[in-house]
């Protein structure tokens, strides 16, 4: 039981935190309208030049591995959904880390997916 809250914090906060720093890289490299290899290879170099790039990168490694652990100690029918949980904290990160303005709509969204998570736990008793 350790193991798996352990896997599930580590997917859902550096998971989550790793999205964030993402965002954040592709925000201060711009809007990608050229899809050209060359074009693409020239984001990709401009943003392995923005630490949050790094930063995310390392996060996002972290849950997923920390996915894969969970994954060999429950089941995906749990995993998957619980991990939705994760989508309260984007919401709040896009707020507070990206400053994105976040609707009302977005939020009862939000709430309904935590709401089924809720049942997902409650159904794995």
């Amino acid at each position: 039981m350790l193991t798996q809250l352990i896997f599930y914090l580590l997917i859902v906060f550096p998971g989550t935190a790793g999205e964030m720093c993402m965002a954040r890289t592709m925000k201060t490299v711009g809007e990608v309208t050229d899809f050209r290899p060359g074009a693409i290879l020239r984001v990709i170099g401009r943003a392995m030049r923005v630490p949050w790039f790094w930063i995310g990168l390392t996060m996002m490694t972290t849950g997923f591995f920390a996915l894969l652990g969970m994954l060999s100690v429950a089941n995906v029918s749990f995993v998957f959904p619980a991990t939705a949980i994760s989508y309260l904290f984007v919401l709040v990160g896009s707020r507070l880390f990206l400053g994105e303005r976040v609707t009302p709509q977005r939020l009862v969204g939000v709430a309904l997916v935590c709401m089924g998570v809720a049942l997902v736990a409650l159904g794995k008793r």
